[in-house]
């Protein structure tokens, strides 16, 4: 591939990420943050936002690593979430490698929820990781983790969107089923 044309899906790529990471630094609803607060971190607002920023992120990430065309692309984004983070005007001061080191913990966590295959429910464990950062207490499956599973299913949804609204959405022949696809790639 000539080196222009490199540079140019190079870039392009790199633009859409861009995208896709802006949709994963929205801020929290505020009525979410509210109820988070409310139920797991004593009031604290300010925590609350935080738990709801780290997970929007990464399960944003998450997605694109599981649902994305190709395999560079979550790279790609994970380096966006990270000039993300640089840039990011809630982080204070000197706190970036803190903020990014809580990120990463709250990654592998969320990853850890998603890929569990026995016990609860994915949305249960997904609340009870939310919760567990968050210094909430629960029980099992009662409705504030029910409702932070919902949230952070939500989540995932809106990241899946934006993801394919980013980067586009596989199409595959209406004949064939995607297995068909696997077993003639590799004769």
């Amino acid at each position: 591939m000539p080196i222009f044309t490199r540079w140019r899906a190079e870039r392009e790529l790199r633009r859409r990420a861009s995208e896709f990471v802006a949709a994963l630094f929205r801020e929290p609803a505020d009525a979410d943050v509210a109820w988070l607060a409310a139920v797991a971190t004593r009031g604290d607002v300010d925590h609350a936002q935080w738990e709801l920023r780290y997970a929007r992120r990464a399960l944003g990430l998450l997605t694109a690593q599981r649902d994305a065309l190709d395999d560079l692309t979550a790279s790609i984004v994970a380096k966006e979430i990270s000039v993300g983070f640089a840039r990011d005007q809630h982080v204070a001061a000197g706190m970036l490698e803190t903020a990014e080191r809580q990120f990463n913990a709250r990654l592998s966590a969320y990853r850890d929820g998603l890929a569990a295959g026995a016990g609860a429910p994915t949305n249960v464990r997904m609340g009870q990781t939310l919760f567990a950062f968050a210094g909430g207490r629960f029980k099992g499956q009662d409705a504030n983790i029910l409702r932070a599973g919902e949230l952070l299913a939500t989540y995932m949804s809106e990241a899946n969107e934006a993801l394919r609204a980013s980067f586009g959405t596989a199409v595959l022949p209406d004949a064939l089923p995607p297995s068909a696809l696997l077993k003639g790639a590799r004769t």
